[in-house]
């Protein structure tokens, strides 16, 4: 995904192998099948161009990493204690961002980002 994000435009399998190539020995087939494999989970879309695909992003990498922490977060049988520990992890930095953040969401809806997606 870091590649696709990174040209921001669609991509062929053939392009993202050359630039993966540059850093590690890789084959084409794994590259193709790792890209098949984000289309049918849903973060890439595929459009046919010749006999190539040309892949990108359904999402923004902002995005993705949301996903990904919500669907961790939600897998937790104790999702306040599992905030603790991720919160305990991070940087002054990094709280210094969620505090932002949050202060964003309620700027912009108030009554937060849970009524607000009941309506």
């Amino acid at each position: 995904m870091t590649r696709v994000w990174e040209w921001n435009r669609p991509v062929t399998v053939r392009e993202v192998l050359e630039d993966l190539s540059r850093d590690r020995s890789i084959a084409y087939t794994t590259v193709m099948t790792v890209m098949d494999n984000l289309r049918q989970k849903g973060w890439l879309r595929r459009e046919e161009e010749g006999r190539a695909y040309r892949y990108e992003a359904v999402s923004t990498r902002a995005a993705y990493s949301a996903a990904l922490m919500n669907e961790a977060w939600s897998a937790s049988d104790n999702p306040a204690a599992a905030l603790v520990h991720f919160f305990g992890m991070m940087t002054p930095e990094q709280r210094e961002a969620v505090r932002d953040a949050l202060r964003i969401i309620q700027s912009v809806d108030p009554s937060g980002p849970a009524e607000a997606e009941g309506r």
